[in-house]
């Protein structure tokens, strides 16, 4: 029987039965207690051990997060995160962030609408910028950091300004910050003010060249050369108004007669022998003044650009224009050194030129515009030899 004391008295017997001996057997209570207490001291010790490891451990994550959030704690950055992406998406600008991979990092929704990248920005993170189907010119700037301030670039439709600047973090190179800026409605406006410049130019230019010619009448009179000073005027006089005439007879559509009668003042000033086909006509045009501006003036100046260098009696530049409701054609000929095939090749791009040593912001962007209307309308622009010695651009908008 166990009594208080957890023992008991156990009789031994043998084998035929009869008690031998007893026994006492058990546990005492205070040895269960003594026991018990030195477990628990153990787990005690254990658990204190557990626990300073883990306030060890929570401390050093907290000062990593500390240093990682510069002292920022949750609430912080929620509402950091909360300012930020709203100032993200409401900007006017394209915003992208490239890591020092070339990965998009970040953008926003009018990055996505100028790169015509979609709505979905989640698709675009983390890809690399050359893989976004963007022209390879831009491409190209931005992996290699060398987008120049406000460096025009052409993509889709749309001419932007496009910046960039290197993220940099403690001295750590942390990728680059892009801005885009849609230009392409002050690009056409620009065109048309350099189209007004020219045309005033041309002026200034004639009306310095009607004075000496005054002049020159004036004094042929004074000598009492009467007939010379009258056949010297009527010539001149019969000149301009040929081409006048020739420009005004174009027909109907204002702004391709006025950028040709402004070219040829320009051409007369440069030395170049300036024709317009007496085959041309333009009676309307699918496409808008602006455009025409654009189309026609770029052309025409590459000629002239491309016949600077040729002796004043080898400069010669033909235009053939014809356009009416859904169709444009113009034809460029020129009489210069003419296109390589590789220049040919590379003709339209955004920054090419001809011009070699006169890179800046701007150089190489008129050809590329005219390619970008006339694929706008559906149309193709090509470069090929002239039957005059040089480059011949033909355009065509719409069918005949």
């Amino acid at each position: 029987t166990l009594g208080p004391s957890m023992r008991a008295v156990v009789p031994v017997v043998d084998r035929d039965g009869s008690v031998v001996a007893l026994v006492s057997v058990g546990i005492t209570l205070e040895r269960i207690s003594a026991a018990l207490w030195e477990r628990l001291a153990r787990i005690g010790l254990v658990v204190a051990v557990l626990l300073a490891l883990g306030a060890a451990g929570a401390w050093l994550i907290s000062r990593r997060l500390r240093r990682q959030t510069h002292g920022m704690g949750e609430r912080e950055i929620t509402r950091m995160y909360e300012y930020y992406d709203a100032v993200l998406h409401a900007v006017r600008e394209g915003l992208v962030l490239l890591d020092d991979e070339g990965r998009v990092q970040l953008l926003n929704d009018e990055a996505l609408r100028l790169l015509d990248l979609g709505t979905d920005g989640t698709a675009v993170r983390g890809r690399p910028v050359n893989e976004l189907g963007l022209p390879t010119g831009l491409v190209d700037a931005l992996l290699a950091g060398r987008v120049e301030p406000d460096e025009i670039h052409l993509v889709g439709d749309r001419v932007l300004v496009v910046n960039q600047a290197r993220a940099r973090w403690e001295g750590r190179d942390l990728g680059s910050v892009v801005t885009l800026r849609d230009h392409t409605e002050l690009q056409a406006v620009s065109g048309e003010l350099d189209t007004v410049r020219g045309l005033a130019e041309s002026l200034r230019a004639q009306t310095h060249e009607a004075s000496n010619r005054l002049h020159t009448v004036v004094s042929l009179i004074e000598l009492g050369r009467t007939g010379d000073a009258v056949e010297f005027a009527t010539g001149e006089l019969a000149t301009a108004q040929s081409l006048a005439d020739r420009v005004q007879g174009l027909g109907s559509e204002p702004v391709i007669a006025a950028v040709l009668l402004g070219k040829s003042a320009l051409a007369t000033e440069r030395g170049v022998t300036f024709v317009i086909s007496p085959d041309s006509a333009a009676e309307a045009s699918p496409l808008d003044q602006q455009e025409l501006v654009t189309v026609v003036g770029n052309l025409v100046d590459n000629a002239f650009d491309a016949v600077s260098a040729k002796p004043v009696d080898g400069r010669r530049v033909e235009v053939k224009v014809e356009a009416d409701h859904g169709l444009f054609l113009l034809d460029v000929d020129d009489s210069g050194p003419g296109l390589d095939e590789e220049a040919v090749e590379h003709a339209f791009e955004r920054g090419w030129s001809t011009k070699r040593g006169e890179a800046g912001i701007g150089r190489g962007i008129g050809l590329a515009l005219v390619a970008q209307v006339v694929r706008r309308h559906g149309g193709s622009v090509t470069v090929g030899p002239s039957p005059l010695g040089g480059a011949a651009f033909r355009v065509r908008v719409g069918e005949p």
